[in-house]
């Protein structure tokens, strides 16, 4: 399956504004990318993705990634070093647990929204918006079609 058309246009913008929503309320930046095969580890891929959108670059190091990997059925959650300092070793596992529950009942985009909401809130509970906290990485789904 091409990974550009596994959510519909609505769904799409749904997951966009879910993003979008999130980040009005903390200077931490969320990412969705998809592809069908993750080729090496899970964790490394995903940690290459991380860097290849140039997550690790943000002021405030807090980024995350959700990286759906399609026909592997594997996702992976990515956070940057400030979040990761102050989220416990099991959080971003309970977060992919959740999506993957939702994939399982054939709620791909609720699970995905879902996560970036949560996600949003532990960003907000750590890193609230600044005053003059300018959007530093899209909130557009990023594809890869391997």
């Amino acid at each position: 399956m091409n990974p550009v058309k596994f959510f519909n246009k609505q769904q799409k913008i749904a997951i966009q504004n879910a993003i979008h929503e999130s980040e009005c309320k903390t200077s931490g930046e969320i990412r969705v990318h998809i592809e069908n095969h993750c080729e090496t580890e899970l964790i490394n891929r995903a940690t290459e993705v991380f860097h290849v959108l140039q997550m690790h670059e943000t002021e405030r190091r807090n980024g995350v990634l959700i990286y759906l990997a399609l026909d592997d059925k594997k996702v992976a959650i990515i956070g940057d070093q400030g979040i990761n300092e102050v989220t416990s070793d099991d959080y971003w596992q309970n977060e992919v647990a959740d999506i993957l529950n939702h994939f399982k009942k054939g709620e791909f985009d609720i699970g995905i929204i879902q996560a970036i909401q949560k996600i949003g809130d532990k960003l907000i509970e750590f890193f609230p918006i600044e005053k003059n906290d300018i959007n530093e990485l899209s909130d557009e789904i990023s594809f890869y079609n391997n």
